[in-house]
């Protein structure tokens, strides 16, 4: 039988970003609405959808190879599986989520010793029981089955719960009081499969092209030509990975210029270009970087 690698894509809030990745990493993922096996174009490849909750406990016992999840799941799992790599993005940014501990405006609670003998309700029921008695700290629990933010104070002294922006928790009058667990997407993978050769060489190709993808997000090529009066005040304006390539032109006073800079920096950049000589500015998105 041939070797096939079973990976679990995270069904829900992570599914549709997920997807989109894998494809402009070079992996096209096709999800029916009825079906919980998502096609793709790599025969050694199978996928299931699982809830990002659930992962790491599949992948911990051999259900699957590897899959994508919260490293928050991880931890609330105390699951034992090789974290590969962490994948910076998310249903709304690319930056990472925290676990925070929230009370309303008015709250005398100031600190986790002040949650002795309180209520607190969360999702992440594990990582936070985890939390609370490393700090000495012994409270009620309970597991939230959403709406959280409304649930203090009448039905609870406080919360723990997941946020980017803080802005939610603002709308329903609460302000945090400690970050007890930062998380961004994990790529893990279960420990059999990683001691197996085949496999471990197959994920860790998946991921280079994964990690390749995510970075060229942030950048873009950028081409010019420069007449060779000026190459040098240009060449010190120009940022790159390694040193810009450099191409002479069929009129021999002239050179081509490209290089790869974050894309934040375009704006300032492109108009100091032109001031310093440069002609024929192209900018251009870019698919995988690989460094």
């Amino acid at each position: 039988m041939a070797n096939v690698l079973k990976l679990g894509i995270p069904k829900g809030s992570l599914e549709e970003a997920t997807v989109s990745l894998f494809k402009q990493a070079g992996y096209s993922i096709g999800i029916s609405s009825r079906s919980y096996y998502p096609s793709i174009d790599d025969k050694e490849v199978s996928c299931m959808l699982i809830r990002s909750q659930e992962m790491a406990r599949y992948v911990q016992d051999g259900v699957l190879d590897c899959g994508l999840c919260g490293y928050d799941w991880v931890v609330e799992n105390d699951a034992d599986v090789e974290l590969v790599c962490r994948l910076e993005y998310s249903k709304a940014s690319n930056n990472p989520a925290r676990w925070v501990l929230a009370v309303p405006n008015d709250s005398p609670i100031q600190g986790v010793k002040d949650l002795e003998g309180k209520r607190v309700a969360t999702e992440l029921v594990g990582g936070t029981k985890r939390w609370l008695a490393k700090n000495g700290v012994t409270a009620h629990v309970e597991f939230s089955w959403g709406a959280t933010e409304v649930k203090p104070p009448v039905l609870a002294d406080a919360i723990v719960e997941i946020t980017e922006t803080g802005s939610s928790l603002k709308a329903n009058n609460l302000r945090i009081v400690e970050t007890i667990l930062e998380t961004s997407t994990q790529f893990i993978a279960g420990r059999k499969a990683w001691a197996d050769p085949w496999k471990r060489e197959k994920i860790e190709n998946m991921v280079l092209l994964l990690q390749g993808a995510l970075l060229a997000r942030k950048m873009v090529g950028l081409k010019m030509n420069v007449a060779a009066a000026d190459e040098a005040k240009v060449l010190a304006l120009l940022p790159s990975l390694k040193n810009p390539t450099r191409s002479a032109l069929a009129k021999g006073d002239w050179v081509a210029l490209e290089t790869v800079i974050e894309e934040t920096q375009v704006r300032e950049l492109i108009p100091k270009l032109r001031k310093a000589g440069a002609q024929g500015l192209v900018e251009y998105p870019l698919n995988k970087i690989l460094v």
